[in-house]
């Protein structure tokens, strides 16, 4: 269980050089896309289903996306299912819509901290005793910040299904690949996934701007069904090869030999792991309750979390710091934006907004990818404003709300509802304001900056707050008193209520 100084620290290097700034190459590539003269709300484009869930893509090629840079993905994992080991190509923040469950992720170079208790030793005399890396709980209103190539998998062990949004940043500089969304499977078969990925591509590229949006729009669903049988691509290459199988994770591409080598096993074990059956997917459904060392409650070990971070920056600089392991193999991933007690921002006839950055999750410095939660109560609204340093991709959790959103010419690129399950993407800069409907709405927005800024418009302190009453005057063309009412009349920092629209309205 020692840990490996040289190993953790290059490890640490691999995974978080170059985060600091998004890609020069990705910056420059994403100009072009930004010029939007139309914005859609879409649903999901691809439906994938597995043994034990669905895997759900919006088009990572509409434009919207690749302005925002990042990709998005819906998954929904079914009571004792499953999500088999995968990393991807690019940081991702996850947020769990419903259901709780739990979660492993592997750091690279840390030590293994959760191992078999006395009580299953005495139960199982003369049986190896298993331990492996931290495996954390989840419930609704989690969001889990994941590095870049990190394995991770997660389990549904409640009674309800999980959901989750997923938000790849595939434009961050520590993904030096291209903007395209790559999962690397270690066990299950993807390929059904990695076809209909590789499909959408090749559909949006060189279509119109007309022709993307008309397909947004229409928001439609595919589904199919995960059949890796009918996509095999391994023959059989003799006696030392692999057997002719439809298995394509990132296992079954090795030979054999090399990989009982490797693993210091026999082969028949190599076989059965480069075998796949049945059409289970990516998604399977445990036989039996999964059994693993599991964490203690969740109110317990976040308590925890935090007191190691406490300890973290009281040492700090001192010579009682620790060393590598306690900001990397231990380090926060994770924070809970639903409970209403967490709300940054509250007004009682408004709503609230809860906050994630890297000042209260500092793992997100690295990631370059911050975090909202938002509470609109009936018709209120938040006020007219615009993002500083960051695209805001906003998907809507319940309800539905208005939005508007003016680009840089003045002109209204989107004017809609934006309802339950649809997403929208809203580029730096351009300015957008929202009001809930009648059932009120509820939303998620993820940011591509660590320290995502809003300027607002109106309120108390907006951009106008802070301008000179005469600027105010001679800029808009009104009197001195007008220009003092459209200072000051709204008192709220970010919200505008029901009563008040109603009023301006009657007025």
């Amino acid at each position: 269980m020692a840990i490996n100084p040289s190993l953790l620290f290059l490890s640490l290097l691999l995974l978080f050089n170059g985060c600091l700034a998004r890609q020069t190459f990705s910056s420059q590539q994403s100009q072009n896309e930004c010029q939007i003269n139309r914005l859609h709300a879409f649903a999901p484009q691809t439906r994938i289903r597995s043994e034990a869930g669905t895997t759900e893509w919006w088009n990572p090629n509409s434009q919207q996306l690749r302005c925002a840079g990042v990709s998005v993905m819906r998954q929904t994992i079914e009571p004792n299912g499953l999500v088999l080991p995968s990393f991807t190509n690019a940081p991702q923040l996850l947020y769990i819509v419903q259901g709780r469950g739990i979660q492993g992720i592997v750091m690279p170079g840390c030590a293994e901290t959760f191992q078999d208790s006395q009580q299953w030793q005495h139960q199982s005399r003369g049986r190896f005793q298993d331990q492996h890396q931290k495996i954390r709980r989840f419930r609704q209103g989690d969001i889990i910040a994941l590095p870049q190539g990190v394995v991770h998998w997660s389990y549904n062990d409640g009674n309800e299904r999980v959901v989750t949004i997923n938000l790849l940043d595939t434009g961050n500089s520590a993904n030096q690949l291209d903007n395209i969304p790559r999962r690397f499977h270690l066990a299950g078969n993807p390929e059904e996934e990695q076809r209909q990925l590789r499909r959408l591509a090749q559909q949006m590229q060189g279509r119109s701007e007309r022709g993307e949006s008309e397909e947004e729009e229409g928001g439609g669903e595919e589904e199919e069904e995960d059949n890796p049988s009918r996509h095999s691509r391994h023959q059989e290459q003799g006696e030392q090869g692999r057997e002719s199988s439809s298995c394509n994770n990132l296992l079954c591409a090795f030979d054999r030999n090399f990989l009982a080598q490797a693993f210091n096993v026999d082969q028949d074990v190599i076989r059965k792991i480069q075998r796949v059956r049945g059409n289970r997917g990516t998604i399977i459904r445990v036989r039996d309750r999964l059994q693993v060392v599991t964490p203690p409650r969740m109110e317990e070990e976040e308590r925890e979390e935090r007191q190691q971070e406490q300890r973290y920056r009281r040492t700090r600089g001192g010579s009682q710091d620790n060393g590598l392991e306690e900001t990397f193999c231990s380090m926060r991933i994770k924070e809970n934006l639903a409970d209403p007690e967490r709300a940054d921002i509250f007004n009682p006839q408004a709503g609230r907004i809860s906050t994630l950055n890297r000042f209260n999750l500092p793992i997100l410095q690295q990631l370059e990818l911050s975090a909202e939660r938002g509470v609109l109560y009936n018709r209120a609204g938040l006020i007219p404003q615009w993002n500083v340093n960051a695209h805001k991709i906003l998907y809507m959790l319940r309800g539905r709300a208005r939005v508007q959103v003016v680009n840089h010419n003045g002109d209204a690129v989107f004017d809609d509802n934006v309802e339950q399950g649809q997403l929208l993407t809203v580029p730096q800069n351009f300015a957008f304001m929202k009001q809930a409907g009648n059932e009120g709405a509820e939303w998620i927005s993820f940011f591509t900056s660590s320290e995502a800024t809003n300027t607002p418009m109106a309120g108390s302190v907006s951009f106008m707050r802070a301008l000179p009453e005469e600027v105010v005057a001679a800029s808009y063309q009104v009197s001195r008193e007008d220009a003092r009412r459209i200072k000051f009349n709204n008192k709220n920092t970010f919200f505008f209520t029901p009563s008040q629209s109603e009023r301006r309205a009657d007025a």
